[in-house]
């Protein structure tokens, strides 16, 4: 039996619509034959917007209303409308592995256990594993409480924080002094043990995110790191262009610590090539898809059919083909880059050696996801802003 004699009517349902990275999976279920469901909490929500699912549902999935989130995508579950329920970002992830025993009985929730989930989810603990097992990451402090602690224990600055938990840049900031991180503790009241402490490699390093694929016998499927040519906001932020980049030394990092971590399916983690030694540094986990994941769609890389199979006890497909020929961008927020970087030049796509620019998030057969997206970060530009510098 093959997936799609298999996967022919399977009822999936998407969560967060808001996030770009349902796109591909909404287009990769569909073309399998599945009817595709996606939970929305705005019609200006990129999945809303879509016309590719055979469903759009307009509920509650606010990462600012948790426990209203939680209630609503419980239920949902419950209703037994669906065979198969995949979270595109870790707002949700959190919320299924969290049930997932008990919304194990209505569909097949595909998450990892909570243990794992919450386990992966702490940037300390990815940060802790990678020290102790050798895998290459910036040096980290474990148990600092006031500013005063950073260089007693041995770390020089410049040095970064940022949330054990969090996700999109948020929370994340630089210090090049001690003086400056007391001021900044100060004025902000935060209890430094919910913060991961680390060195900050230089601002000339190069971001990857890798993506791996593990199926449920923690075999590697696939694996695929793209390169994060620019970056919004430039220190922090979030990348709008992105091209594969084969690096086998960074895949077999990240395959070494999603097996440590006892990791499954579709696992995102970031990575900072450091410019002093040319070495792939890991920064974090995403329990989820990383958020340019289309790019591996457009390689070739079915994650969709893999998710199937691997539900539904079938083989699953591996793919390793690479190509380095062309690159993608976000054009709304690469726009916002290029009118703010002084860079912009030295890194244009042409420049960098890319015969091809694709949209991620534009296609001629379901256009209107790039526009709702426009719309809607014009409308939440500010609020979001806020969020990362906070």
């Amino acid at each position: 039996m093959d997936v799609k004699s298999i996967s022919k009517g399977k009822r999936v349902l998407v969560l967060e619509g808001y996030c770009k990275q349902c796109l591909p999976f909404i287009r990769g279920f569909k073309e399998l034959g599945c009817e595709v469901s996606v939970l929305c909490g705005s019609r200006l929500d990129c999945g809303y917007a879509s016309r590719l699912p055979d469903h759009k549902i307009l509920g509650t999935c606010d990462l600012h209303k948790p426990e209203e989130s939680e209630k609503y995508i419980v239920e949902l579950v419950k209703t037994g409308n669906y065979d198969l329920v995949f979270p595109a970002f870790e707002f949700s992830a959190r919320i299924l592995s969290h049930r997932k025993e008990e919304l194990s009985k209505f569909a097949i929730i595909y998450v990892n256990d909570q243990d794992v989930f919450d386990r992966a989810n702490d940037k300390n603990e990815v940060m802790r594993v990678c020290m102790e097992k050798g895998l290459p990451c910036p040096h980290t402090l474990f148990g600092v409480l006031k500013p005063e602690d950073v260089s007693e224990m041995g770390l020089a600055y410049p040095i970064i924080i940022k949330p054990r938990k969090s996700y999109g840049g948020r929370g994340f900031h630089a210090f090049d002094n001690e003086e400056e991180l007391k001021e900044y503790v100060a004025e902000h009241g935060i209890d430094l043990s919910d913060y991961v402490v680390q060195e900050r490699i230089p601002a000339d390093r190069i971001g990857l995110a890798c993506n791996v694929f593990v199926d449920r016998n923690g075999d590697q499927k696939s694996c695929f790191s793209y390169v994060c040519r620019h970056m919004y906001p430039e220190v922090g932020g979030t990348s709008t262009l992105n091209a594969l980049y084969d690096r086998p030394d960074v895949a077999e990092t990240c395959a070494k610590l999603v097996k440590e971590m006892n990791l499954r399916g579709v696992v995102g983690i970031d990575v900072m090539i450091d410019s002093r030694d040319d070495i792939g540094k890991v920064i974090e986990i995403n329990v989820r898809p990383s958020h340019a994941i289309a790019i591996g769609f457009k390689s070739g890389f079915n994650l969709c059919q893999q998710i199937l199979e691997d539900a539904y006890n079938l083989p699953v497909t591996k793919f390793d083909d690479v190509r380095t020929d062309f690159c993608m961008r976000i054009g709304q927020t690469d726009m916002l880059w290029f009118l703010t970087s002084p860079n912009r030049f030295k890194k244009s796509p042409r420049r960098m050696g890319y015969k091809k620019v694709y949209e991620q998030m534009f296609f001629w057969d379901d256009p209107l996801p790039w526009f709702a997206f426009l719309l809607e970060g014009l409308l939440g530009m500010k609020k979001t802003m806020k969020e990362k510098k906070q």
